[in-house]
């Protein structure tokens, strides 16, 4: 839980596994695995999909959305009331009651477009 805390930003469970080994060597994987998921269920971790057939971890905290690159990986957080108060408008609009969401947004940052890697 202590390398998962002071973890910044968004990784794998393997990323996570590695930087606990780095201090506890006879860690198993399942351990961490287990670890990740009970923190998940204690809502101090929350488990996300960027990236194709690969789970990303983060500490719960406030709300936020995603920007996501398709070419590096880079994530970006961001916050914005006028998405909030339209998604609230449109659930309302279709008869539903959203408790809660997810918003990623996915294309290609400015370093990537640079250097031309910004083609699907």
């Amino acid at each position: 839980m202590k390398a998962f805390l002071s973890g910044e930003g968004h990784f794998t469970s393997e990323e996570l596994y590695e930087r606990v080994r780095k201090v506890n060597p006879e860690i198993g994987a399942a351990t961490v695995y287990r670890t990740l998921k009970l923190l998940c269920d204690a809502d101090i971790a929350n488990a996300i999909h960027l990236r194709d057939d690969v789970t990303l971890y983060e500490r719960a905290q406030a709300h936020h959305d995603h920007l996501v690159c398709l070419s590096c990986g880079e994530i970006v957080e961001f916050e914005c009331d006028v998405i909030e108060k339209r998604q609230l408008r449109i659930a309302e609009e279709h008869g539903y009651r959203m408790v809660r969401h997810r918003h990623h947004l996915f294309g290609y940052c400015r370093a990537c477009q640079e250097k031309g890697l910004d083609s699907a």
